[in-house]
């Protein structure tokens, strides 16, 4: 998703998604972003409400300008979503690997006991999305979200409808672990 910066909002060419079913929006004002990750892939901006919206990789220039104007902090938050699809990557995942995957989630409010649930629930869906896809790097909140539509993926895997709300709205949640403290200021 692209961003543009008009004055004290950051606008968006495609439509942000909206939590509880609102109508999606093009644009966020600057005080509705607690923080953002220019340097993540992709970028993102943190919401006060916890949503998390990606912009373009071509667009993290524009972002970090954004938030040095309007002096939104910058930080790097923990890849929560990546450990926990880091099973589903196109590559090989070694006890010592799931080891410390585990102790970097919990020590990110993921127990070893949720992270197994977590990983059985999107499991068959993140398998047969990477089967795609085949990425070898990196799966994260953003490849979770386009794979639970996604008509890449077989439709008794995808997440129905009616549920994807609560899975995007129960995702973002996990993916905002722990909650972020400012780390400066772009």
């Amino acid at each position: 998703m692209s961003i543009h910066v008009l004055a004290d909002w950051a606008a968006f060419p495609d439509s942000v998604p909206a939590a509880d079913g609102a109508a999606p929006r093009r644009a966020l004002p600057a005080a509705a972003v607690r923080d953002a990750d220019p340097a993540a892939s992709p970028p993102e901006l943190g919401t006060v409400a916890g949503d998390t919206v990606f912009v373009s990789a071509r667009d993290g220039a524009a972002l970090e300008r954004f938030c040095a104007e309007k002096r939104i902090p910058v930080r790097r938050r923990p890849d929560t979503r990546g450990d926990l699809l880091e099973p589903f990557l196109d590559t090989r995942f070694d006890a010592r690997h799931r080891a410390q995957t585990l102790d970097r989630l919990a020590r990110n409010g993921v127990g070893h006991a949720e992270a197994v649930r977590i990983r059985e629930r999107v499991g068959p869906l993140m398998s047969a999305y990477n089967g795609v896809h085949r990425d070898w790097c990196h799966l994260g909140l953003a490849d979770l979200l386009d794979a639970a539509a996604s008509a890449l993926v077989p439709a008794e895997l995808r997440i129905p409808p009616q549920d994807r709300e609560a899975f995007r709205a129960r995702a973002m949640e996990i993916a905002d672990r722990p909650r972020p403290q400012d780390a400066g200021q772009c």
